[in-house]
């Protein structure tokens, strides 16, 4: 672990000389635009808190790779958790320009444990891991990285898929959950603001045992001005069909967003659970309030019909620097958090 700080620190020294003034890796569609010079970035997220979650009444968070117990029914310290807005991570993208419009590129992204300084996750890369190549035709990536129905979520969630989504916690980002191991996707160029996405991952490398076949996922997403639209369907061998439709509308100090969603979760397993998402964020300048609530229509997990809500309430320090305060009630659990959350 020692060696591979060690490698970050050199590589972040590097991308220091060489990144540009605005960053050609932030767009998370297309990793990396034209831009004409090849780059390296380091960047990261902090983000700690307090607050007490059901004792395992949640997963200690949607995004699938923390390993953080805070969910003791305790007030206590958090980080990676369930009720931290996001989890702290370093990471680090680059790209080369191979002219002629022709680009390659590589993103790896690792977490951090706040509360003792550890690594949060069981692999160094477990968040990204994945190399690309890509053009005016699109973007080809290999590895682990974010599953296109986790960002079709993220393009219409109120909340930018924060670990508290009430949209995550309940349905999981729809079958395969925030990212994919083993993954083969592509990504097209983004055409009137509607950009198309297909990953799939063969039977060989499928999450779950004995699979059969490949499993796989697609997405439409589009974005032009205060609109953000997404739809997105999926499947792993032997299981129900996972699928979303939802958007958001920007009033301008008002956005509204709802959604309906089918989460089926694993493999080989026909259980299901469905159901709708409405919400609204209220923003007076640096302050935002958001309510989220999702009612289920169909819950084979649980065998209960659950309405679960989301209060979120953030002020803005910084572009860089927000605190916020949450309360989520899921599955008739009582989950609440305060921190701050820092990017660089």
């Amino acid at each position: 672990m020692k060696k591979s700080l060690i490698a970050l620190a050199v590589l972040g020294l590097s991308g220091a000389a060489m990144a540009q003034s605005a960053s050609p890796c932030q767009n998370i569609y297309m990793p990396c635009a034209a831009t004409g010079a090849s780059s390296v970035t380091l960047y990261g997220k902090a983000d700690a808190g307090l607050g007490k979650i059901a004792n395992g009444g949640l997963k200690t968070t949607p995004s699938d790779t923390a390993t953080t117990g805070d969910n003791s029914n305790k007030t206590q310290f958090l980080s990676g958790s369930t009720m931290n807005a996001f989890d702290s991570r370093v990471g680090v993208r680059g790209v080369e320009d191979m002219g002629g419009g022709l680009r390659a590129g590589y993103w790896f992204e690792t977490g951090l444990d706040l509360n003792n300084g550890a690594q949060a996750n069981p692999t160094f890369w477990a968040r990204i891991a994945h190399m690309w190549i890509g053009g005016d035709w699109g973007t080809v990536r290999l590895g682990r990285q974010y599953a296109p129905s986790y960002l079709t979520t993220l393009a219409y969630d109120l909340t930018t898929t924060a670990n508290y989504s009430v949209l995550g916690t309940t349905y999981k980002y729809v079958t395969l959950g925030p990212r994919i191991n083993s993954g083969f996707s592509y990504f097209s160029p983004t055409f009137n603001g509607l950009t198309g996405a297909v990953a799939f991952v063969s039977k060989n490398d499928c999450p779950t045992a004995n699979c059969g076949k490949n499993a796989w996922d697609a997405a439409l997403m589009y974005a032009m001005g205060p609109v953000n639209v997404g739809a997105s369907v999926n499947k792993l061998s032997g299981g129900k069909t996972g699928y979303q439709l939802g958007g958001k509308y920007d009033f301008g100090n008002f956005l509204v967003a709802a959604s309906y969603n089918q989460s089926a979760q694993l493999a080989n397993v026909k259980a299901v659970r469905r159901g709708f998402e409405l919400g609204g964020t209220a923003k007076f300048g640096a302050f935002s309030v958001t309510l989220d609530l999702t009612r289920d229509t169909k819950n084979d997990w649980g065998g209960k019909k659950y309405t679960n809500g989301l209060l979120e309430l953030k002020y803005s320090l910084s572009k860089r620097t927000f605190l916020y305060g949450a309360y989520l009630r899921s599955d008739k659990t009582n989950n609440y958090g305060i921190g701050i959350d820092h990017n660089f």
